[in-house]
């Protein structure tokens, strides 16, 4: 039958390693679930795997997007189970990894069919809130869906636009279009979760981001500071570098709210995988046991 093998946990962990050892010992080829690594103007902010990594092992959504394209979880959801089914033809199990989660879920999952925006719209909205700010968002979107308001993030800006914009363009509330229901894939899906000790995690992240300042993150993000309004861009380690060329703050305060801002990025990816009891976990120096358990998975399907 055929297996994708899914691996997931939080940022810094050592997913893309770990996929890379699995895709060797099983002659396959890697599909990322990362709603940043598919852009080609990020590079360094994104640790997208090494170039030695990437023409070893055939790799797909790595930097294939611009970051002034357009692109939605309902596109890449289209696009990589095509890519999954050309894949099978030719190579099971397959390797999917990545930490964005609502990537991973649409691929093991499905996603509800809420419908894609139209460009005028979206901007016409963004500019609105541009104008109006977060508390009358929050009203307007009281006003035209209470149940979504109900069970929405009231932080998260970006979420609540989004159910604006559709209510908007459909003249439906975005809770119309969220059945939640899970759609039955024609292959087998096994879960693999990495995870460590939070202070070990910690460091790997505080080292990380201080490998990405050496290596240039703050060039990178000169190289787009004109498109940093793009939705591509709120991303952690983009935004805080935009502030320091902002003059919002200092290049150390920057690179400080980056650690600070991935390790709560880490927390929410931890608590949202936590909630799938599909996900069998292991750490990130165990890959002869993840391998071992996987291969017994494979057996009993044969």
């Amino acid at each position: 039958m055929n297996t994708l093998i899914v691996v997931v946990g939080p940022t810094g962990v050592g997913k893309s390693d770990i996929s890379l050892q699995l895709a060797r010992y099983y002659h396959s080829e890697i599909i990322s679930a990362d709603s940043r690594q598919i852009f080609r103007e990020l590079n360094i902010g994104t640790a997208v795997p090494s170039k030695l990594s990437l023409a070893e092992i055939p790799h797909h959504f790595i930097q294939t997007k611009s970051v002034v394209e357009y692109y939605n979880v309902s596109e890449y959801e289209t696009e990589a189970l095509k890519l999954i089914d050309e894949l099978f033809k030719k190579k099971n199990p397959l390797i999917l990894t990545g930490g964005s989660m609502m990537y991973v879920d649409t691929i093991c999952k499905g996603i509800d069919d809420i419908p894609t925006v139209d460009t005028e719209i979206r901007n016409e909205v963004i500019e609105w809130f541009n104008q109006n700010g977060i508390e009358a968002l929050r009203q307007r979107l009281l006003e035209v869906d209470p149940e979504y308001y109900a069970i929405a993030d009231l932080n998260n800006a970006k979420r609540l636009i989004h159910a604006v914009e559709v209510h908007q363009m459909t003249g439906l509330p975005i809770s119309t279009f969220r059945k939640n229901t899970v759609r039955e894939r024609p292959f087998q899906i096994l879960k693999v979760g990495i995870n460590q000790d939070r202070n070990t995690l910690y460091d790997r992240i505080n080292k990380r981001v201080d490998q990405m300042k050496e290596s240039g993150l703050l060039e990178e993000a000169k190289s787009v500071y004109e498109h940093r309004n793009l939705n591509s861009l709120n991303t952690v380690g983009y935004k805080e570098m935009f502030m320091y060329l902002d003059g919002n703050c200092s290049l150390e305060e920057a690179i400080d709210l980056i650690k600070r801002n991935t390790r709560k990025y880490a927390r929410k990816q931890l608590t949202w995988f936590r909630r799938d009891d599909e996900i069998n976990w292991f750490e990130p120096d165990q890959v002869q046991e993840i391998v071992t358990f996987i291969d017994q998975k494979l057996a009993e399907n044969e």
